[in-house]
């Protein structure tokens, strides 16, 4: 089955397309890219998005506005999508949505809201369409977050050692597979929400990140900014816990830096990255992680991925392009297996790493043009994930997080 995955993080620049060819094969799920593409929102969107987006306040006239916009804007990349990665075959759209507001308090996740109708994607496209796939875990009681980790549970089982799978988004998730015990999974704290945040404040807007770690790299760690930072009460939640722009936002940064008097914006910059480093790392060291498998935007920051390397000294990184998944359409990749599985009536969350109360079948269906036909549920659920060469597609590239273990 051809399925396109659609998928816009918290850091709300872009929604990615990624198609993907699954069939079950003895077994296992076996996932075949078939290429991405990405459309940024255009600039009307995305200022009403950030005008809406957390500490703003907003009315529901603009979240009306915001649910119809971004399903259209959907709507158009899964139809190219469609036509430029399935050649027209697609059978399936899966969409992720765009996360306006994850409601969490004290550790516990009381709802989450994804907007971006998924009518205008059936409607446009003529294909059924899953989406909503957070509401229903968080209604179990679970966090309703990192539901990619039962993709990397399927993705790393069997590799040696103790895996696990990072993704730097606005916020960082994190996967572990330890040799004994339930997988874990949770949101480490800011990806790139905090860099983000403070390029475009101490750019006065100019730059909206930091393009090729070029700030941080200019700059100098505040040794007492990053102290203060580290005190944030969210890093000594247990596990599984989940986040958001709710808490780390521009204003985040800003009160942070009350008091210090003039520190430059490099150095800030600097701090900002070695705090996603560190908060990383400090999450991961306990639980005896041997290799790290790591993908989404952040891996394109040489000075991200430098502290991180020097913060995990003896943990062997690579990037999910290794394995043949391209770091940048992971998640739209996973949620395009979430999808398939949805449509097949069969599970999609983890209980262990959600803290959900038990496996739940994911998302809502909007039929396509035609009727709702769905396919018969698999006796037996597919225990792990095999990703194969996409068509033209070889060996992938090493890649410079490659380092000894």
């Amino acid at each position: 089955m051809r399925v396109v995955g659609l998928m816009s993080g918290t850091s709300y620049d872009a929604i990615d397309a990624a198609a993907a060819d699954l069939a079950v094969e003895d077994g296992a799920l076996v996932l075949t890219p078939l290429g991405m593409v990405s459309e940024p929102y255009g600039d009307e969107v995305r200022a009403l998005l950030a005008g809406a987006l957390p500490p703003s306040a907003t009315t529901l006239a603009d979240v009306c506005r915001l649910d119809t916009l971004i399903g259209r804007a959907f709507a158009d990349v899964a139809v190219r999508a469609d036509r430029e990665l399935c050649g027209g075959a697609a059978e399936l759209v899966a969409s992720h949505g765009q996360t306006v507001f994850h409601w969490a308090e004290d550790g516990r996740v009381h709802g989450t809201l994804q907007i971006g109708e998924p009518a205008w994607i059936a409607e446009a496209t003529g294909r059924p369409v899953v989406s909503g796939f957070r509401t229903r875990d968080v209604a179990a009681g679970g966090q309703g977050a990192p539901l990619v980790s039962l993709v990397d549970l399927m993705w790393l089982r069997g590799r040696p050692g103790v895996p696990a799978a990072l993704n730097i988004g606005g916020i960082a998730n994190l996967t572990v597979l330890p040799r004994d015990g339930r997988p874990i999974a949770f949101d480490t704290g800011p990806g790139n929400a905090l860099i983000d945040a403070a390029v475009h404040d101490l750019t006065d807007g100019r730059l909206a990140y930091d393009r090729g770690g070029a700030l941080a790299g200019a700059g100098r760690v505040h040794e007492p900014l990053l102290l203060r930072l580290l005190d944030e009460p969210y890093y000594r939640r247990p596990a599984p816990r989940t986040t958001g722009k709710e808490l780390f936002h521009r204003g985040y940064v800003r009160a942070a830096l009350a008091g210090f008097g003039g520190i430059a914006a490099e150095d800030v910059v600097a701090t900002v990255t070695r705090l996603t480093a560190r908060t990383v790392a400090d999450a991961l060291r306990p639980l005896g992680a041997t290799e790290l498998i790591v993908s989404g935007g952040g891996t394109r920051n040489p000075v991200l991925t430098a502290m991180l390397r020097d913060e995990l000294a003896g943990v062997t990184l690579r990037t999910s392009d290794e394995l043949g998944l391209p770091s940048s359409a992971k998640e739209a990749c996973a949620f395009a297996v979430l999808g398939y599985l949805t449509l097949h009536g069969l599970t999609g969350n983890e209980p262990s790493c959600t803290g959900a109360r038990g496996v739940r079948v994911l998302g809502s269906i909007t039929p396509g043009s035609g009727p709702l036909r769905l396919p018969r549920t698999p006796a037996e659920a597919p225990g792990s994930l095999v990703v194969r060469p996409g068509p033209g597609r070889g060996a992938p590239p090493a890649s410079a997080f490659r380092a000894a273990g």
